[in-house]
């Protein structure tokens, strides 16, 4: 009996040991810093992310902003003006003494803006471009090399604005345009380093940005801005960004848009575009030709998804 028990005992003990050997840490939380969270797109992404399990760094420049957004699992609240540069070295040292690392970078924060070239005050166009456009590359530079150690992902709003233009708003299509070409020029740059980076088209949604708009410029925005209040929340776009930093191929761009108009704009938009591209000059292409190119950029191209499950 001995013998056996001996046995008994040294299996034990080897099933003990390679069962501890082979059993691997529990994978470490992902971190995300999303800038612009105190409101609309930003605090839904923030809340969606959350509640998926990742540790999100949640920008804001007010203290009742960073104090409640400090209130939800699995979030920090920490204070961030994207047009500031001290607030950017903080925000990256707060990231760094955590230890989490970071695997994605949300650029949220963003103004709207309203006026023609002509009626549209000089500050408005600076106010703009610091943000929309500054803000974003500012937030990338930072933090870029902490995403590449973690061969992680970098998401920014952009906007149908920035592939369909209207004659009241130059100064905002001004900085999603900048915001469309941003994203292809740092996807080819990081893509060798392992990181995928992409932008959110959203179109109109519920949110502060045409109400800060309205209050700063007054008039007849501020009559505007009331009857937005009937949009969706944008719950869809939140789930645009949750897919952005979690796909193992996400796309380059994520038209999100709660209105079929919105996005057969967009898509003719474009055509438009490649129609005055090609025509005209001496390496002009036959229909048969832009056919065929169509076709090839079509291959794995993803199914339609119907509207509700966009929003999950």
């Amino acid at each position: 009996m001995r013998p056996l028990r001996a046995v008994q005992l040294a299996s034990i003990l080897v099933l003990l040991f390679f069962s501890d050997a082979q059993s691997e840490p529990p994978p470490r939380q992902k971190a995300i810093l999303v800038t612009g969270a105190s409101t609309g797109i930003g605090r839904k992404v923030t809340e969606r992310l959350a509640a998926d399990g990742y540790f999100v760094y949640a920008g804001a420049r007010k203290d009742a902003d960073i104090e409640a957004l400090s209130k939800i699992e699995n979030v920090q609240g920490i204070r961030l003006d994207v047009t500031k540069e001290a607030d950017i070295e903080a925000a990256l040292e707060t990231v760094k003494k955590s230890g989490r690392g970071l695997y994605g970078l949300i650029n949220n924060a963003g103004i709207g803006t309203a006026g023609s070239i002509l009626d549209s005050p000089p500050e408005e166009f600076d106010l703009a471009m610091q943000v929309n456009v500054g803000g974003v590359w500012r937030m990338t530079r930072a933090f870029a090399p902490l995403i590449i150690e973690s061969k992680g992902r970098i998401a920014t709003t952009s906007s149908i604005s920035g592939i369909l233009a209207g004659p009241t708003i130059t100064n905002y299509v001004m900085s999603k345009h900048a915001i469309e070409g941003f994203t292809d020029s740092v996807a080819a740059e990081l893509a060798p380093h392992g990181v995928h980076v992409c932008a959110i088209e959203p179109g109109s949604y519920k949110t502060e940005i045409f109400r800060s708009t309205a209050k700063r410029l007054g008039g007849k925005y501020a009559k505007q801005a009331n009857a937005l209040d009937k949009l969706e929340e944008p719950d869809a776009v939140a789930a645009a960004f949750a897919a952005a930093m979690s796909e193992p191929t996400p796309k380059r761009r994520y038209l999100i848009v709660a209105v079929d108009d919105h996005a057969r704009r967009t898509i003719k938009k474009q055509i438009e575009q490649l129609v005055q591209l090609n025509e005209g000059h001496a390496f002009t292409y036959d229909r048969a030709e832009l056919i065929e190119m169509l076709d090839e950029a079509l291959v794995g191209s993803r199914p339609r998804i119907p509207a509700k499950l966009m929003r999950e």
